[in-house]
């Protein structure tokens, strides 16, 4: 038997052992593990679920053991999610910490920041946040405006952000600052880590038109932050933020097939048989079942086209603008796919409230709701079409 074949067969006995009942379950919204000191847990099993693949460090496979991280390679980590799949099991945490800046922190941060932070991001013991986007500044990324003053052994933070998700959740936060006004905008920005409970940091939710508020606007008035904490070169933070642009958008696209944050087709495919009927297990409809098929195969089509990207960046052939085009199709594929929904669910997806209306009716709206903002969020689907233009067909400005 080859290693890989003994690691899957040890990978299955640990999983079959320590992963609970409950956790081979969908996962409802309101048991989402995003971790921090915040996090209520709703049910206990998530706690002991999160705290086994931690110490066993799966929350990040490939990540290197001593920061926290289960060192597999690239294909015990492919076998790992197999058996993962295989018993439905539910990711062990949500985390910005572990998508977006645990990536930059292993390429940018100093051995002493790695060691400090990412085996707490690892154990989901830190919330994180991210401060790009600010007011007036729009798409303009490298136009921000928030300023951190030298005072000798700490910077002296003064800005806005907006658009910050979960900031009112959030414990930590890794944010753009303008630390030089005087070169071009560009290369004046730096990478700074602090804890939102500082003094100054205050946050105000925005409810968005499908009546959550998972985006603030959050403030700095006088934030003093220790140098400890910037993380790269100062006045080099772009390097960093686009790197994390990447790792952001990668992971928002997955939404458009199987994801945590947007589900796959297969809730589609329930509800037009919910609504629509069954014949001989098919869709009766002749129409919706093409229209719930074309759905599946792009989303199977893309989730085919990402795990073929991911191969080759593991053998050093990453193309950075794959971000920009994956980001772009898996959030209008997303869209299509909640358009489809309220389409099947005809006068139904029609309710706010009221007992003519089921939770799911009523859910699966504001879900509809809720998905015009990916194509706004991690980047404008304006702004990738934009980066795709100039740097995959060469068009000129």
């Amino acid at each position: 038997m080859s290693d890989l074949s003994n690691f899957r067969t040890d990978t299955r006995s640990w999983l079959e052992t320590n992963c609970p009942a409950s956790m081979r379950t969908p996962m409802p919204e309101q048991e989402t593990v995003w971790g921090g000191r915040n996090q209520q847990w709703v049910n206990e099993d998530s706690k002991l679920w999160l705290e086994r693949m931690a110490e066993k460090g799966w929350t990040v496979p490939r990540w290197p053991a001593e920061y926290g991280g289960g060192g597999l390679t690239a294909d015990e980590d492919k076998v790992l999610q197999q058996e993962l799949a295989h018993i439905q099991a539910r990711s062990p945490l949500q985390s910005f910490g572990i998508w977006m800046l645990g990536p930059a922190l292993l390429e940018f941060a100093t051995e002493k920041q790695k060691k400090h932070y990412l085996p707490q991001i690892a154990r989901g013991e830190i919330r994180w946040c991210q401060g790009y986007s600010e007011p007036n500044f729009g798409s303009d990324l490298a136009g921000l405006q928030t300023k951190a003053e030298d005072k000798g052994d700490h910077y002296l933070i003064n800005g806005a952000k907006i658009w910050t998700s979960y900031a009112n959740e959030a414990d930590w936060i890794f944010c753009l600052v303008r630390t030089n006004q005087q070169v071009s905008k560009h290369e004046g920005i730096s990478f700074l880590l602090f804890d939102m409970a500082s003094e100054g940091v205050s946050t105000s939710p925005i409810q968005l038109i499908s009546g959550a508020s998972p985006f603030c606007q959050t403030f700095f008035d006088d934030v003093r932050v220790p140098k400890a904490q910037l993380v790269g070169e100062l006045n080099k933070g772009w390097g960093i933020a686009k790197r994390l642009l990447q790792h952001e958008r990668q992971m928002i696209s997955g939404i458009g097939g199987n994801s945590a944050l947007g589900g796959s087709s297969s809730k589609l495919h329930d509800i037009a048989k919910a609504y629509v009927g069954e014949e001989a297990g098919r869709i009766a409809d002749p129409a919706i079942r093409e229209k719930v098929a074309v759905q599946e195969i792009n989303d199977k089509a893309f989730q085919l086209t990402m795990a073929r990207a991911g191969e080759e960046a593991k053998a050093g052939k990453a193309d950075a603008n794959l971000a920009s085009i994956f980001k772009f199709y898996g959030t209008e594929q997303n869209k299509r796919k909640y358009e489809r929904m309220l389409e099947i669910m005809g006068t139904q997806a029609m309710g706010w409230s009221g007992d003519a209306f089921s939770n799911k009716e009523i859910g699966t709206t504001r879900q509809w709701l809720r998905s015009k903002a990916n194509s706004i969020e991690g980047g404008t689907s304006e702004v990738q079409l934009n980066v795709i233009a100039k740097r995959v067909l060469g068009l000129p400005d």
